[in-house]
Parts: C-alpha cells; sequence; structure tokens
C-alpha cells in the first residue's frame, strides 16, 4: 500500500476518485491532509475529463474525524490561530459542497465529527452495513461548528439539534431514515455495488447531470413563483436545444444507446 496519506485514481470513464489513505489512525485528518485534498477537490473539478468525484477511504473506518496530534496542538493555539485554522476546514468543507462535478461518498466505515462532515457536503452517500456515525465534539466541550451547515442540510434542523446535543452514535439504518445516507450495501459486496451505482450515474448524459446539479441548487428554498417559472423554462429549452439533448432523445426513440461522445456545446 502507498505511504501517501490521500491516494487518487483518475479513470478513463470518467470517475475520479480521492481516497483516504490512513487507515492505522481511522483515517482522521490535520491541517495538511486539510489542504491536499481542498487542493485535489480543486483540481478534478477543472478536470474536463472528469464527470464524477469519488470520496473514499482504506481500512476499517471512513474518518474519525480530527487527528489526535493536531488537536494536541489546537490547545495551545490563540483565538486567532484557531480561527485562521477552522477556516482551512471551513474551506474543505465549501469546496466539496459547491463542486460542480458530482461528488459520491462511499461510506465502509465509521463516520465521526468531520468525517461526517464530509460525507454530507457530498451529493450523494453510499454505505455499508458496518457504517456508524457520531456527531461527538460535544464530549470535548466542543461544537460541530464549521460542518453544520451541510450536516444541517443534510439530516434536518431537528435530528442535528438531536445529535449535536447528545453525541450519541447511530448505525446506518438510522443514518438513512435521516438522509444523511441514500443507499446502504451488504459489507461483503459493497465494493461491487458501488461500482454498479457509479457505472449507472456515468451512463447519463454529462452535461444533463451537472445541470440537474445547478439547478436543485438554484430552485431550493425559493418562491414559486413568475420569476422562477420562466427560469426553470428557459433552462429545459436551453437543453432540448442542446446537442446533448436531441442525441439523448433520439437515443430513446430509436432505442438505442446514447453517444455522449463529443457533444460538448
Amino acid at each position: 500500500m502507498s505511504d501517501s496519506s490521500l491516494l487518487i485514481d483518475k479513470r478513463d470513464n470518467g470517475i475520479a476518485t480521492i481516497t483516504l489513505n490512513r487507515a492505522e489512525i481511522h483515517n482522521a485528518f490535520d491541517d495538511k491532509l486539510i489542504g491536499e485534498i481542498t487542493r485535489e477537490i480543486e483540481k478534478l473539478d477543472h478536470d474536463r475529463e472528469v464527470r464524477v468525484i469519488v470520496l473514499a477511504a482504506e481500512g476499517k473506518s471512513f474518518s474519525a474525524g480530527a487527528d489526535l496530534n493536531w488537536m494536541k496542538r489546537m490547545a495551545g493555539y490563540s483565538w486567532d490561530q484557531n480561527y485562521q485554522d477552522s477556516l482551512q476546514l471551513a474551506s474543505l468543507m465549501q469546496t466539496l459542497y459547491e463542486c460542480k462535478k458530482t461528488t459520491v461518498a462511499l461510506v465502509q466505515g465509521a463516520a465521526f465529527g468531520g468525517g461526517v462532515g464530509l460525507v454530507a457536503c457530498c451529493d450523494i452517500a453510499l454505505a455499508s452495513e458496518r457504517a456508524l456515525f457520531c456527531l461527538s465534539e460535544v464530549k470535548l466541550g466542543l461544537i460541530p461548528a464549521v460542518i453544520s451547515p451541510y450536516v444541517v442540510k443534510a439530516m434536518g434542523e431537528r435530528n442535528a439539534k438531536r445529535y449535536f446535543a447528545t453525541a450519541e452514535k447511530f448505525d446506518v439504518n438510522e443514518a438513512k431514515h435521516i438522509n444523511l445516507v441514500h443507499k446502504i450495501y451488504p459489507a461483503d459486496t459493497f465494493t461491487d455495488d458501488c461500482e454498479d451505482y457509479l457505472q449507472k450515474l456515468i451512463a447519463n448524459g454529462p452535461n444533463a447531470v451537472y445541470q440537474s446539479k445547478k439547478l436543485v441548487n438554484f430552485v431550493a428554498n425559493k418562491d414559486i413563483n413568475e420569476d422562477l417559472i420562466r427560469d426553470t423554462a428557459q433552462r429545459i429549452a436551453d437543453i432540448r436545444a442542446s446537442k446533448e439533448g436531441k442525441e439523448g432523445v433520439s437515443a430513446f426513440l430509436e432505442k438505442r444507446p446514447a453517444s455522449w461522445g463529443g457533444l460538448d456545446d
């Protein structure tokens, strides 16, 4: 196995995987790793050949959140140092959440603290039946502050109030119930099941997937008024008139697989 704390795998089919590779410490992260992950996400987000960015992890745990040695250093920080340090983690979460490409978390094991934040920031979360979750910050006299905007969006206000305050562990079935994860797979077939899911995802129109993500971000929490109606009508008209839209409809009517290659408008 590589000595690198982060593994990058970019495949010809448009799937790029960022894998946390610190299994011996449950894939906990520190300021250095946070910076590395942020830069890799930014790089892949600007790569025209990449369609899906997968966040995965080696070992039994997805991520235990903050590294203990990093926490020891933080204990001696001034307020200003703590603030700047927190902004770096906030930047990672924002970069992952606002990524233009579809993002998928593959949660094979425990996700605690900031690890839950990473899951919540991804568009789609697939989890093994062995996955376990905990927002454990209050046990240390802390709060899950910079991950809170994304975790609250994922699991909802009342669930967040509960799990932020109790720091209780919850299993993958509860995580699915509260919308933190979308699908649960058996542990022994997790890798294959996730691969099947990713293959279905990349079979769809690349621009349509991208525009669909933009659409959700635009219409979320907006009032349904004349402006919104006209904007959404313009969006579907634009994509119907695009090369990809025409190819997709033609392929459907002709009962053949769509050919998405070389259709950039």
